[in-house]
């Protein structure tokens, strides 16, 4: 069976180094806010480009927090994409706002920044749009909208982390960026983790005390908060992994690239990238028909796949009477048709052509 994604191929390449790492927090024993997590997130807010980096315990918090720093609550409306994981809408739910579902583009998934303008309202407070498989989303086109009615923009980069978008990294593209470590992801710890980014001094401030159950002092609660906070041992890991960092980004746009030759030759629909910028294909994704038969004849073929994601959330019975929606063709297409395939930094070019020619006879 070829591996979906090859933790332990990526554990074997930086063994020294993750060792390393977590020995050196077994002997200092400051498992909670350790020296790693102020010089992790030092180490990420460079690397985005942003002023700051909030280390917390998920992607979900990340967003739960970012939400609670902008005062969004009670009233307010936030936009959200249909086709995504349920966290980016939860979170709206949690804080007690209410999800607007937008539709997605047909080719890349991402929120679709055509009819946004129409979904903002006077109680319309911040935009949420995903980086969906690891590629941005129209950020300047979704920020200008934000723009001209005074809103927020959280980017969901959970899958994106390391992607450029016209000559700026994700998570550093609006009022506030959060990513996800879940160890999949493609920058991952081995457990849960989350960071959030930012420019504005006065957010991060808020987002630090909130996830310390809103302290600015020990026994000093000045917000209501959260336990948000990172493990130092996830955040040593997160360290030692940021030196191979960049050449796993590099392998899998060139495993993504080298599928989209592949495919394309075989005229086999796929997720569409820009050319503005680029994906780091936290998962890479195709377009079928009949998925079910396709997925048992990969697997049949000892080729594991995933699908991301089955069901918009206006689908979801947790959220049918918790959301607006208006209609939503495309997400609900690329729910029945998406199908991912495996994709890490570690996937030869035999195994790639394996998948490629067990996809092109599954759908024949």
């Amino acid at each position: 069976m070829i591996p979906f994604v090859d933790l332990k191929a990526q554990y074997a390449a930086l063994k020294a180094e993750i060792d390393a790492a977590i020995a050196g927090v077994l002997d200092h024993g400051r498992f909670i806010l350790g020296p790693e997590v102020a010089e992790m997130e030092e180490a990420l807010a460079a690397y985005a480009g942003a002023r700051h980096c909030v280390a917390v315990a998920s992607g979900t918090d990340a967003l739960l927090i970012s939400l609670m720093a902008l005062d969004i609550g009670p009233g307010d409306e936030v936009i959200v994409p249909a086709f995504t994981f349920a966290a980016t809408a939860e979170v709206v739910i949690l804080a007690g706002a209410t999800p607007v579902l937008a539709d997605v583009q047909p080719d890349t998934c991402n929120l679709d920044p055509a009819g946004l303008e129409a979904m903002v309202n006077e109680r319309t407070r911040a935009i949420i749009p995903v980086s969906l498989f690891g590629q941005p989303a129209d950020m300047e086109e979704i920020g200008a909208v934000a723009s001209r009615h005074g809103l927020a923009v959280i980017e969901d980069a959970a899958q994106s982390f390391g992607a450029v978008y016209r000559n700026r990294r994700s998570c550093a593209l609006s009022t506030i960026g959060c990513t996800s470590f879940f160890p999949s992801k493609p920058l991952g710890c081995y457990g849960d983790g989350g960071a959030l980014f930012t420019d504005d001094e006065a957010l991060a401030t808020a987002c630090r005390e909130i996830r310390v159950h809103g302290q600015s002092g020990r026994y000093h609660h000045t917000r209501i908060g959260v336990a948000g906070r990172m493990d130092t041992l996830q955040c040593a890991i997160l360290l030692a992994k940021l030196k191979g960092f960049d050449w796993e980004i590099g392998r899998r746009i060139e495993i993504g690239e080298r599928y989209n030759r592949l495919l394309d030759a075989r005229g086999i629909d796929r997720v569409a990238q820009r050319g503005d910028r680029t994906s780091v294909f936290a998962q890479y994704t195709v377009f079928v028909e009949d998925r079910d038969a396709v997925r048992a004849s990969l697997e049949g073929a000892g080729i594991p796949t995933a699908v991301h994601y089955p069901v918009p959330l206006d689908g979801q019975p947790a959220y049918r009477e918790r959301c607006i929606a208006g209609p939503l063709p495309h997400s609900r297409r690329a729910a029945d048709r998406v199908l991912s395939l495996p994709m890490h930094p570690y996937l030869d070019t035999a195994s790639q052509d394996r998948i490629v020619a067990a996809l092109e006879q599954a759908i024949a």
